[in-house]
């Protein structure tokens, strides 16, 4: 990393100019070490972001051949999706995979208009958005990907004054049919519960005892585990007896392995020790025969067993919507009628 500093150094005009990141990049040609030399700069404050993300590689080359209107207001609509808008009407930020999702499906639809003579979203109608999806011959997700995209495009084109209606104001989207849960073979799960790997042994727990996702086990600090308990935004988790016997086995092979890391996370590894950012989203799964979201799946469901259809229980326990609690429920034989008072709702008169 200091040689590539130092490379970097010889590149600038000035001893005080800021870098660009695709610069660094360039470093690959010399050997050079990307990752570590990104994350000094963007902690001194001396790095320019120039480099495209990957969606907005996608959306470049999905509309280079557009009218300059359709493009400008494709770009403006992934901005304020991507970083959210405190002007009103206004905009959390979303999930980069979510807006490519919606990009992806709405992509061809608009090339579509393009080709059609359509210079602008302001001459879409109702018909033209009606036509364009029954047109999809994509599985149901295509359709349904093409739907969200074209409702949040037009809202916040509609938002934001540059068309005068919305055209699918009204529109519902295409249900997408969702897969049933199915148990997992319990032998299995002890199996991965007893793994040699600390990691994988730890987090198979943190799945198989309190249902914790992916993402979130990935993200979780080292502050977060305090007396036994799990710290999960407003939930405090008790950790069972297993997780905290796993737990302790893998903080004494962290603390032997990797003694000076400053990294805040809980699970780390070799490349994430010098750095303080997550592990990837495959680890530590990648070396279990489990998946992470089968393994939830299988608890919550067994749960769902246990209490007899108690869906109030079920979101309490694990976090889940009222309708996302209803996929298990509907597991149940005879399948269970949602009693709205059990949900926490109040029976219309």
């Amino acid at each position: 990393m200091i040689s590539s500093l130092r490379i970097l150094q010889t590149l600038r005009p000035t001893p005080t100019a800021m870098v660009r990141a695709s610069d660094v990049i360039g470093l690959r040609r010399y050997d050079g070490t990307i990752t570590s030399t990104l994350d000094v700069l963007t902690e001194a404050g001396l790095l320019i972001e120039d480099v495209p993300t990957k969606i907005e590689s996608y959306l470049a080359d999905q509309t280079r051949t557009l009218p300059p209107t359709m493009r400008q207001h494709l770009e403006l609509w992934l901005q304020i999706m991507i970083g959210g808008s405190r002007q009103a009407p206004r905009v959390l930020p979303r999930d980069p995979t979510t807006v490519e999702f919606y990009l992806r499906g709405m992509a061809p639809i608009v090339q579509g208009w393009a080709a059609n003579g359509h210079e602008s979203f302001a001459g879409v109608t109702r018909a033209d958005v009606a036509a364009a999806v029954a047109g999809i011959t994509q599985p149901r997700t295509g359709r349904h990907a093409a739907e969200l995209g074209l409702k949040s495009l037009f809202r916040t084109l509609k938002g934001r004054r540059l068309i005068f209606a919305d055209p699918t104001r009204g529109l519902k989207p295409t249900p997408v049919a969702t897969n049933i849960p199915l148990p997992l073979d319990p032998a299995l799960i002890r199996d991965e519960l007893n793994s040699p790997n600390r990691a994988v042994a730890l987090a198979v727990a943190l799945v198989a005892f309190h249902a914790l996702r992916r993402d979130q086990i990935r993200h979780l600090r080292l502050t977060d585990i305090a007396d036994g308990r799990l710290t999960l935004g407003q939930r405090h988790i008790p950790l069972a007896a297993p997780v905290r016997s796993r737990l302790a086995a893998w903080l004494d092979h962290r603390n032997q392995t990797w003694p000076n890391t400053a990294n805040p996370h809980l699970l780390i590894t070799r490349k994430t020790a010098p750095r303080l950012t997550p592990v990837g989203a495959s680890f530590p799964w990648l070396d279990s025969a489990l998946r992470c979201n089968a393994l939830r799946e299988d608890r919550i469901l067994n749960e769902i067993h246990a209490t007899g259809g108690d869906i109030r229980r079920i979101c309490d326990l694990f976090g889940l919507t009222v309708s996302g609690a209803t996929r298990y429920l509907n597991t149940l034989d005879p399948p269970h009628t949602l009693d709205p008072r059990r949900a926490g709702h109040t029976p219309r008169p």
